[in-house]
């Protein structure tokens, strides 16, 4: 099964390049990479060049410069991509080596996974780009100290519980599935015609997605214990839309929304 990495990012080259590099020992290398570049300049094309040379498949989606439109750039990536499965992440995200191997293993028919990440604080993130630290030799114990010194915000998403029993015990529930950790398979993301682009400006583009599914009759996977990210520190992005795109998200959960017209594919 060919699983298709949509990577979302916009001008942010450094958090882009440490988010690629964690892919180049992933223990299951059957995966492509589509960069979703929501309007960055030429510094993030030249670098994603860059990896041509690699043994990386990685291609390079991108749009205008016209505000945040995470939504339609993620649908281009799409159109771009090739996979059965599809794995949603932001560029600000570091993978372990066993995540795409995780995500294939949880992945179901009828159902999405979602995943979760541990957010870092700015000096440890610095570290992390800047001295290139493989993640996956970091002893457990180091991370219970970056804990204890409050360089990062929680353990859980680094345990390994591959036989985690209550994978299902949240399938009808929304909040809290996110594209920074999410994977689903391609034909679901068709048949509700992917994501929304009517929501533009930061926020519940993810959500209206994550509700569409669960409405068709896709349900929700925990991918805890298994598929943990990290989360470079960055400055909060802009909120100005958000009220908005919360009223966007209210309606579709109070029509019981599944196909939208202004979506992956054009009507």
């Amino acid at each position: 099964m060919l699983i298709s990495v949509i990577i979302t990012t916009y001008n942010s080259p450094d958090f882009l390049q440490r988010c690629i590099n964690s892919f180049l020992d992933q223990a299951d290398s059957h995966f492509e990479i589509i960069v979703a570049d929501d309007g960055s300049t030429e510094e993030t094309k030249l670098l994603i060049e860059k990896y041509k040379d690699s043994h990386l498949n990685i291609k390079h989606a991108w749009h205008d410069d016209k505000g945040f439109r995470a939504a339609k750039i993620r649908n281009e990536a799409v159109r771009k991509s090739s996979g059965e499965y599809l794995i949603f992440i932001d560029g600000d995200c570091v993978a372990f080596s066993d995540f795409i191997q995780n995500h294939k293993i949880i992945s179901e028919k009828g159902f999405f996974a979602r995943g979760n990440r541990i957010m870092l604080s700015e000096n440890f993130s610095n570290i992390l780009i800047k001295e290139n630290h493989n993640i996956n030799l970091i002893g457990f114990m180091k991370y219970i100290k970056l804990r204890l010194q409050r360089d990062i915000n929680r353990i859980i998403p680094i345990i390994r519980f591959p036989h985690y029993p209550f994978r299902k015990t949240k399938k009808k529930e929304w909040r809290g599935a996110k594209t920074c950790n999410l994977g689903v398979w391609r034909d679901d993301f068709n048949n509700i015609n992917g994501l929304d682009e009517s929501y533009i400006g930061w926020g519940r583009e993810d959500s209206d997605f994550v509700v569409r599914l669960i409405n068709s009759g896709i349900y929700r996977k925990e991918a805890v214990f298994s598929t943990g990210l990290l989360h470079l520190h960055h400055k909060i992005n802009s909120r100005e839309n958000f009220s908005r795109n919360d009223k966007l998200l209210s309606e579709a959960i109070l029509n019981n929304k599944t196909y939208i017209k202004n979506g992956y594919k054009k009507q």
